[in-house]
């Protein structure tokens, strides 16, 4: 079973994420944010440019982010077991045994889709400055670079 996601993006296309580390959250760019970008080998980790610790990049998602993706795949999920069982009994009855399927299973709603404020500031750091992030207004330096973890201030 494929389910398929698309989670917000704000009006300049970045994706928010939380660290697993420190549990702040800020933006980075969805797909090449330039040229050069475009270029670069995708690295094997990511560094918070918050904390500068470094996790793999499926360790990225926001707590909001996962709670949506568990409402959108519980349903389909339910959605899915049910019409097995009613496609394992199709044709089972007998003589002696009837299967017959009456109601469904009680599938939560699907939870109402993210939305994407425009709520921090670009920060781009001289070593890669072809991955700028975004962090929260009131945060204050230094950051780090999202791919090698140097420090930086702006």
């Amino acid at each position: 079973m494929d389910i398929q996601l698309t989670f917000p993006l704000d009006h300049d296309g970045f994706l928010r994420r939380e660290c697993p580390h420190c549990v702040r959250q800020f933006k980075w760019h969805h797909g090449p944010a330039n040229e050069e970008a475009e270029t670069q080998p995708a690295p094997a980790a990511y560094h918070c440019p918050l904390c500068g610790q470094p996790a793999g990049m499926d360790s990225w998602w926001t707590q909001e982010q996962l709670e949506y993706a568990q409402g959108v795949a519980i349903p389909a999920a339910t959605r899915e077991v049910e019409q097995g069982l009613r496609d394992a009994f199709k044709g089972a009855s007998s003589k002696y045994v009837r299967f017959d399927c009456k109601g469904g299973i009680d599938a939560p709603d699907v939870p109402t889709p993210l939305t994407e404020p425009d709520d921090m500031v670009i920060v781009t750091s001289p070593c890669h400055s072809y991955e700028p992030v975004k962090v929260p207004e009131d945060a204050s330096g230094p950051y780090h670079c999202l791919v090698c973890g140097e420090a930086f201030t702006v």
